[in-house]
């Protein structure tokens, strides 16, 4: 494992990414006691899937992982097959709603911009640029491009590595101004060094483990608070991919807009549900 790891880190994988494939084959030598990569068998993969407590979703994430780990290892010639490769988990296709323009305003009409300006801008920025979370937070003050009204990111806070420009209104730059005059002061109090959008409530980045998942705990729980439907990250930025279609943008450019590698992925989150397919056809009745 330790060799695959080496690979993945100089082949640039992030180190999340690393860490969850680390995480994944623990899990899998603790449920199935098998020691060695090379006794990994088509009954122990399905040994390790039946140990888990998880949703079908949930399990075949993990099992894409796996593949992809015993991929390598097929790659260096430790197994003769691909042994795994016909192993799948059925789940149903759900089709995962956007975010409404109109929830989202609700949300900001009702969040006091004295204590939640980040999460205000935050929402505002997911909504508007269609970036993951994972990015968000490690969005610094260099990316933003007041002059040109442009947030510039490098592939090394992209998923596909990619650098991206993306245009910003108005509004949203006036308000990143403000979060950054008020991110300034925290930090100082604090004695906090860095250039983050996105910190802490003690001016502490919030791109480390422990607090990815800050902004998207309290868009839950504004959403359970003020009953909203789909504030969430993924929400949001579906609610981006659909807006662009709405106003006419074509598959590619939103395509590139998402930073997808490829435009499969685009359509399925703009997947429409069977209400959506009626009425849209009925247009060209």
């Amino acid at each position: 494992m330790n060799i695959i790891i080496q690979q993945m880190t100089v082949s640039g994988y992030r180190e999340r990414t690393i860490t969850d494939y680390i995480s994944y084959m623990a899990h899998f030598r603790k449920a199935t006691n098998v020691e060695y990569i090379e006794d990994i068998t088509t009954d122990s993969i399905y040994l390790w899937l039946d140990s888990m407590a998880v949703s079908n979703q949930t399990k075949l994430t993990r099992l894409k992982c796996l593949k992809a780990i015993l991929g390598k290892c097929f790659n260096n010639g430790w197994f003769s097959s691909k042994f795994w490769h016909g192993i799948n988990i059925k789940v149903d296709k759900q089709v995962k709603k956007g975010a409404k323009k109109d929830d989202v305003m609700v949300l900001l009409s009702l969040l006091d911009l004295n204590i939640g300006l980040r999460d205000a801008v935050a929402v505002l920025t997911l909504y508007r640029t269609g970036v993951r979370i994972n990015t968000l937070g490690q969005l610094e003050e260099r990316h933003i491009d007041f002059e040109n009204k442009l947030l510039c990111m490098e592939g090394t806070i992209l998923k596909n590595h990619k650098i991206l420009k993306l245009p910003l209104d108005d509004e949203l730059l006036h308000l990143l101004m403000i979060l950054i005059s008020q991110n300034n002061k925290i930090r100082a109090y604090y004695g906090q060094r860095n250039s983050y959008l996105f910190i802490g409530y003690k001016g502490t980045s919030l791109n480390t483990k422990l607090t990815n998942n800050a902004i998207s705990k309290q868009l839950n729980k504004y959403a359970k608070k003020y009953n909203l439907q789909n504030i969430n990250p993924h929400a949001l930025r579906t609610g981006y991919a659909k807006s662009l279609l709405d106003k006419g943008a074509n598959l590619a450019l939103i395509s590139k807009a998402l930073g997808h590698s490829n435009l499969a992925v685009t359509t399925q989150y703009l997947d429409l549900d069977v209400e959506e397919v009626v009425d849209n056809l009925r247009e060209y009745l």
